[in-house]
């Protein structure tokens, strides 16, 4: 029950904090612009959102075939229908609660494919650091080839904003937390061969053993130039489905590729601050296409249909395989 109850403040807060910045958003619109904003919607081309959702699809493909990758060194070779359905719940799952799709898509490989949890959920931490890596490297691709437009726009809301918050490097906290942590290694070297004999020791040992394991599966890749490919192919997909969205509006559909380079960046930046982007997303789209000359109007109705186009696919895809994942996986007694 408690947990039950953490986990809806924790929905209740990122939502909270998502109307937030809806709020501080439209706080500042005009009329004027609250009407240009929503004539905006009727007068979108919908027909390029078909385009965008089947590019949404293909990266899930690619994240799922990357994923299996990952898994063959631990000699899993799990159905692709499976993983894929897992994807999906995963994507799903994690807007409502933040890491509760990892946690997900790794239970359904457990459950249907008889893969250890931890060591599925090794290979996901694998695939989020690689997906980090590659998002840092996209970063700085894309401040190198638009430095002159986006220099003024990091400074104001990036680099000041984060001295602001972390005025003080040499905080008292950093030193208390690296005491806390030595006195626990400490300790453990002291009661070591008490501790090794209690079953909660032999349990999280497993855990972590299963863990590493998954995290190693990097290193024993038997494919790695398809690893990479198929990593490559996954943020193409999101590139292209950003891009794919400027033709929606008239006074967007002009952009190039760039543009939807900054915005794939930025946005992914409201992805991470605020779970399933609400708000947030689209007021950095705003933001960003701002920079390059986007009314606030047309912005701003750019960001909520990127934001809203993916939101409904993902929750309309991720149900549906909640629906087909019990019945794909019946045997022919009828049983799962």
């Amino acid at each position: 029950m408690k947990k039950k109850i953490i986990s809806v403040l924790k929905f209740l807060l990122f939502f909270a904090i998502g109307i937030f910045f809806i709020w501080l958003v439209v706080r500042k619109l005009t009329p004027a612009q609250e009407k240009d904003i929503l004539n905006s919607f009727r007068q979108a081309d919908y027909k390029w959102i078909i385009l965008l959702v089947i590019f949404g699809i293909l990266s899930n493909v690619f994240r799922t075939i990357r994923w299996q990758i990952l898994l063959e060194p631990l000699k899993y070779k799990p159905k692709f229908k499976n993983v894929f359905l897992a994807v999906l719940i995963g994507y799903f799952a994690n807007l409502a609660l933040p890491r509760l799709g990892e946690v997900s898509r790794c239970s359904v490989l457990t459950k249907y494919e008889k893969i250890p949890f931890n060591k599925s959920f090794g290979t996901v931490i694998t695939e989020r650091a690689v997906d980090v890596i590659s998002f840092i490297l996209l970063f700085i691709i894309n401040f190198y080839l638009q430095f002159e437009k986006l220099h003024s726009f990091i400074y104001k809301n990036v680099y000041i904003p984060l001295l602001k918050k972390f005025p003080n490097a040499e905080s008292p906290v950093i030193y208390i937390i690296l005491s806390l942590i030595i006195i626990i290694f400490v300790l453990f070297f002291i009661f070591r061969k008490k501790i090794s004999n209690k079953d909660i020791y032999k349990k999280i040992k497993n855990i972590l053993y299963g863990f590493v394991e998954g995290i190693k599966s990097i290193v024993k890749i038997k494919k790695p130039v398809l690893f990479i490919f198929h990593t490559l192919l996954i943020w193409i997909s999101y590139l292209l489905m950003a891009y794919i969205c400027f033709n929606c509006f008239p006074e967007t559909s002009s952009l190039g590729i760039g543009v939807g380079l900054s915005v794939l960046v930025f946005a992914s930046v409201g992805m991470m601050i605020v779970q399933g982007g609400i708000g947030v997303y689209p007021a950095i789209v705003l933001e960003t296409l701002a920079v390059y000359g986007v009314s606030k109007t047309s912005a701003y109705a750019m960001g909520w249909l990127l934001w809203s186009s993916q939101t409904i696919m993902i929750i309309v895809a991720g149900s549906l395989a909640l629906i087909l994942l019990p019945i794909l996986n019946k045997n022919k007694n009828g049983k799962i």
